[in-house]
């Protein structure tokens, strides 16, 4: 559905009426238009804390880019920037600054102590107001978890909170902040995921923190398409984000099976036909589903290298007025069945080497949200099992979820014109996302490049006001 506030706002007329009745005025966000397009391009700025790890690296997978790329000089707590080499050059922040920035990229992993944040001002001060419109800001640091005493660990745990304030204040720009926090050793690991967080496929991604463990080598992929012989299961395949989902991944290159309920098969199929991939009608709540499922997969590919969880239903009610099959219903299609589709393909030891796991969750399952208990609950299971499954993944696998927010589909289109205004303007980006936005995270999650991201939860969601 089109948002008919965000077009009025961006012309002369309503740039001006917004302004003076002090609205929200959203800048569209830009997604990709192609798949060989650069990840970035324009002025990037380099900055690094002292004995930041992360900064040669930076500056390897920013040479590769189309940016023109610089790195911050001219202050003591940031001399280390200058390790970024490649093809940065100095830039001075004691003086004017000139360029404006699609990017800002910070290694805060040297910040061992709460005195060590002054570098994050020292960077970001002389350096924010440069920011363009729908540009990045990505912070990497080090998981407090591994971090060796408390003040290190602090320090480094108030990288969330700097990133989660900049995002909502760059957000007016149709900008992002995204902070990696990264294990000791892992800057091998973190190639696709400043990629996808630097590049259009991340624009409905703010105030996002992922963990990047050291994972297993790297192999090599086709950059325009990473998914290229990889087979994939998209369960709720037939529209909105499923079939989002589905195209993306083949667009990728991967060979998509995508399963709906036997009622929607033709949607289905008109879906899975576009992409050159095969459909599968399944009720995935039916106690048949993970042997039908498997028996499929195993007669016509051997195998699965992706499975995402997409298939998912509200039935809304209050608890004191919810018929007990709006629970039952509702837990079995966003939770259960994806414990038992997952637990007999591996146990078949139909999921390959590297494969990976993608389920979705909702900020619902992180903040509840009225009238939806059964649905929360789920949701917020959801997150409980890849967390608890992503320690005992082998063989390269990982497991991962997004958590959708407000996302213009069908069923928001349907939704009260006052609840749905809402749910567009309560995130930093002040506009509702689109499945692509989903699908996107989805592909990163599932490049062979992105092995050392397992037991995450992103939300995609503007940086959404509810929930954390």
């Amino acid at each position: 559905m089109s948002d008919l506030y965000l077009r009025l706002v961006n012309t002369p007329v309503g740039k001006t009426a917004a302004q003076s009745l002090g609205l929200p005025a959203p800048v569209p966000l830009k997604r990709l238009k192609r798949v060989d397009q650069p990840f970035i391009e324009g002025d990037v700025l380099i900055g690094a804390a002292a004995g930041g790890k992360a900064v040669a690296a930076l500056g390897s997978i920013l040479g590769a880019s189309a940016a023109t790329l610089h790195h911050a000089s001219g202050t003591e707590s940031l001399k280390d920037s200058s390790k970024a080499v490649n093809k940065a050059k100095p830039l001075e922040l004691t003086g004017d600054i000139d360029q404006k920035f699609s990017a800002l990229v910070f290694d805060a992993t040297g910040i061992k102590s709460p005195d060590d944040l002054r570098a994050l001002y020292d960077f970001f001060h002389p350096t924010i107001k440069k920011l363009g419109t729908n540009a990045r800001i990505l912070v990497i640091g080090q998981d407090p978890q591994t971090c060796r005493n408390a003040p290190q660990a602090a320090a480094q745990q108030a990288l969330e909170g700097f990133v989660r304030s900049a995002g909502k204040e760059v957000g007016k720009k149709g900008a992002t902040a995204n902070l990696l926090w990264m294990a000791p050793g892992a800057e091998k690991q973190l190639d696709s995921s400043v990629r996808f967080f630097l590049s259009t496929r991340s624009a409905y991604v703010s105030g996002q923190v992922v963990r990047i463990s050291k994972g297993t080598a790297t192999p090599a992929t086709n950059p325009v398409a990473p998914l290229a012989g990889k087979v994939a299961l998209v369960t709720g395949a037939s529209r909105g984000i499923g079939a989002s989902i589905a195209r993306t991944l083949a667009r990728d290159g991967a060979t998509v099976i995508g399963l709906d309920i036997p009622p929607v098969m033709e949607e289905l199929q008109k879906v899975t036909d576009a992409i050159q991939g095969k459909a599968l009608a399944c009720d995935i709540t039916d106690t048949a589903a993970p042997k039908l499922i498997a028996d499929f997969v195993a007669e016509h590919f051997e195998g699965l290298d992706l499975v995402i969880h997409n298939a998912g239903i509200t039935r809304d009610k209050t608890l004191g007025n919810m018929p007990e099959h709006f629970w039952d219903m509702t837990i079995a299609v966003n939770l259960s069945a994806e414990e038992v589709i997952d637990e007999e393909l591996m146990h078949r030891e139909l999921l390959r080497e590297n494969g990976r796991i993608v389920c979705i969750s909702s900020i619902s399952g992180i903040a509840g949200n009225f009238g939806q208990t059964n649905y929360s609950t789920a949701k917020s299971g959801v997150i409980g099992y890849v967390e608890a499954m992503a320690k005992h993944m082998k063989n390269g696998v990982t497991i991962n979820a997004i958590a959708p927010g407000f996302i213009e589909t069908q069923m928001t289109a349907d939704m009260p014109i006052t609840i749905r205004e809402a749910g567009r303007r309560m995130n930093s980006l002040s506009q509702g996302g689109q499945p692509i936005d989903v699908a996107e995270a989805i592909a990163w999650y599932c490049s062979p490049a992105s092995n050392g991201v397992n037991g995450n939860i992103v939300r995609v969601c503007g940086q959404s006001l509810i929930g954390k």
